[in-house]
């Protein structure tokens, strides 16, 4: 098996749990394009056999997300999981559903966004969170991301609440978002739950979970409909089809002349089989995954 699997990750998972569990089921190479917070549920795209090796391809991906944020209660790590450390009464007025549409509304587009203490970025060889734990402050850069879109899904006033939906690009911190949101409403607030429902192209309504996987991985009709192939991801791009001289010397490693635009491209054989991909640059075709 070489390509892609969308696993609807559980809530409670690591992404290495289930790369681990995937592993033991297919017996494949198994790696993933980014991690899901142990508490997020929803899209994990898995990168089977050689389809790890199309990773540097699909990390630039923007997402979206469905989240709950919990007015009124601020944590130590923006989400569930921290330690209460601020409260803050909620003006109703700010509740109503104008008022919250439009502070949705006004983070879309370019901006500066400053990461939570709790998260993976590395400072000085440690992750964020190592100094956290010590209760040791660092001075973090903004990062600059995008919103794309974030509209309001439902306002529960009596658990005061505020479910939206948010597209946005690559590096965006969620729990970072919603502390800025509170705080735009006049409280604070922290991430109560996130369901990631897409990366890129990739959509939960074709993804599978783990548990659908153990039922029926040895189905290969069940398997087919979920899986994509490393053809299959590439396309939208360009195609070349080689004659058998050109192609001995591609499989070779051999970088080989073609005025095309630099670009991404699939490469088949003259019987249009499918043979992998390859890349061109200043006019020179190179090798990068073979199947």
């Amino acid at each position: 098996m070489d390509g892609i699997l969308i696993i609807n990750k559980e809530q409670g998972k690591t992404s290495h749990d289930i790369v681990y569990k995937v592993k033991k089921i297919l017996n494949e190479k198994v790696g993933h394009t980014g991690t899901l917070d142990p508490n997020a549920t929803g899209v994990l795209p898995l990168l089977i056999g050689k389809g790890t090796q199309c990773s540097q391809y699909l990390i630039e991906h923007d997402k979206t997300y469905e989240v709950k944020l919990k007015l009124g209660i601020k944590t130590d790590t923006a989400d569930i999981e921290g330690n209460i450390i601020e409260e803050k009464n909620i003006i109703e007025e700010n509740l109503k559903e104008e008022k919250v549409k439009n502070v949705l509304k006004s983070f879309i587009g370019g901006q500066k966004q400053i990461p939570p203490m709790y998260s993976a970025i590395k400072v000085n060889g440690r992750k964020l969170y190592e100094y956290a734990r010590k209760g040791q402050t660092i001075e973090l850069k903004p990062r600059n991301i995008i919103i794309y879109k974030c509209e309001l899904i439902k306002i529960d006033k009596s658990e005061k609440k505020i479910d939206f939906k948010v597209h946005c690009s690559k590096g965006t911190y969620i729990r970072s978002l919603c502390e800025d949101i509170a705080k735009k409403l006049g409280t604070v607030g922290y991430m109560k739950n996130l369901n990631r429902v897409k990366v890129g192209t990739f959509s939960i309504d074709n993804s599978l979970t783990i548990e659908q996987l153990e039922k029926n991985y040895q189905n290969k009709d069940f398997i087919n409909k979920y899986f994509i192939t490393i053809e299959q991801l590439f396309m939208e791009r360009p195609f070349i089809i080689m004659n058998e001289h050109k192609m001995k010397h591609f499989l070779n490693g051999v970088k080989l002349t073609y005025k095309f635009t630099d670009d991404i491209y699939r490469i088949y054989n003259e019987q249009k089989k499918f043979i992998g991909i390859g890349t061109i640059k200043s006019e020179l075709l190179k090798r990068e995954i073979i199947l």
